[in-house]
């Protein structure tokens, strides 16, 4: 794989997963809506993808890559981060709200180390906690804005 196509493919996959992650459990703990959770789901697939991917596109322009290697990033990380954040509306779909997030935050997790692991391989450092550190963090937080959200204005 192209160094253009994975710098794309790695944010597209660790956005995809923590702020498709974050923004469904602060969703989940502010509403408890099903179609709030779907909405949001396909709403970052769709926006934040193209955010994202023009983000990269900015990022390595400025970096002075050729045109052919910003769009390869641009390409990778749009194609990357849209597909990973529909690969959480599956369990929405077809569970319960309550289980669908425990799921999807398993997933989550379990695609972030296996992505981070293969990094480890390559680069013989171990950023595993970290990321998973990151990650929960997001969780965590995301989760009591969504609560305070709820006491506030609900």
């Amino acid at each position: 794989m192209k160094k253009s196509v994975k710098r794309g493919f790695g944010f597209g996959i660790t956005s995809g997963i923590i702020t498709t992650l974050g923004l469904m459990v602060g969703l989940f703990s502010g509403t408890h809506s099903k179609l709030a959770v779907l909405g949001g789901i396909i709403t970052i697939a769709i926006a934040d993808s193209f955010s994202d991917a023009f983000g990269i596109h900015i990022s390595e322009e400025s970096a002075g890559n050729t045109k052919i290697n910003v769009w390869k990033s641009t390409g990778s990380a749009f194609i990357t981060k849209f597909l990973t954040a529909l690969i959480f509306v599956i369990p929405v779909l077809l569970i319960s709200l309550k289980i669908a997030i425990i799921i999807n935050i398993t997933i989550g997790l379990t695609i972030l180390s296996i992505f981070t692991l293969s990094i480890t391989k390559k680069k013989k450092i171990n950023h595993l906690l970290e990321h998973i550190g990151i990650a929960i963090g997001v969780i965590i937080i995301t989760y009591f804005v969504g609560v305070g959200i709820n006491l506030i204005f609900v």
